[in-house]
């Protein structure tokens, strides 16, 4: 019986938690600083110099998790704030994952105060933006909302890419910010979930 017990423990990752993606550095955890890359993170565009925070630029919202968040802005300019990371194991094609974030926006972020929207990307290379997975609305809430995105993969992808963009009903590039923290375990989709799974970007 106990040589039983063990074999099911030991086939209990292979069964399912095994499946579920982790993030390094998932709440952006580091010593606050602008213009600074999380721990884990890296930049995927030039300009990319997120800030770490509460403390800097007039951000002091309380983190949702740990001790600080990661900021992110797109400027007049045309230009945004672009990171991303590799992941320990690799988002499977044609699976479908469903996680969570916490987003929210400042209203003062120097002078770059307008809402804008998080866009997410898979890549089979380094901050190479394969597919559009998933992006939300232009995050206008001044407190952290749990946003729950459900991605489907079309490929095999090694990078997960964040990307500061401009809200759809903007046309003309502003300065905007958007603030990031506790981003969730990537789980597999319940089967029916999976089932009715569009084969394109989520939106929530």
């Amino acid at each position: 019986m106990k040589a039983t017990i063990i074999s099911l423990l030991l086939l209990l990752p292979i069964l399912g938690f095994a499946q579920d993606l982790r993030l390094e550095n998932a709440s952006f955890e580091d010593e606050p600083q602008d213009a600074t890359m999380p721990q884990r993170w890296h930049s995927c565009k030039k300009g990319s110099t997120p800030d770490i925070l509460p403390g800097f630029w007039g951000v002091y919202l309380e983190p949702y998790d740990g001790e600080t968040y990661v900021g992110l802005i797109t400027r007049p300019d045309g230009s945004y704030e672009v990171i991303g990371q590799k992941l320990v194991e690799p988002m499977k094609g044609m699976e479908c994952y469903s996680f969570t974030m916490q987003l929210a926006h400042s209203k003062s972020y120097v002078n770059y105060n307008i809402p804008i929207r998080l866009r997410i990307y898979g890549g089979k290379d380094f901050c190479n933006k394969s597919q559009l997975l998933a992006e939300s609305k232009a995050i206008s809430n001044t407190d952290w909302e749990t946003v729950k995105f459900e991605v489907f993969p079309k490929e095999d992808y090694n990078y997960l890419i964040l990307e500061a963009f401009y809200a759809k009903s903007i046309y003309t590039p502003y300065p905007g910010n958007i603030l990031i923290d506790d981003i969730s375990v990537f789980k597999k989709c319940p089967r029916a979930e999976l089932e009715n799974m569009p084969k394109s970007v989520s939106t929530f």
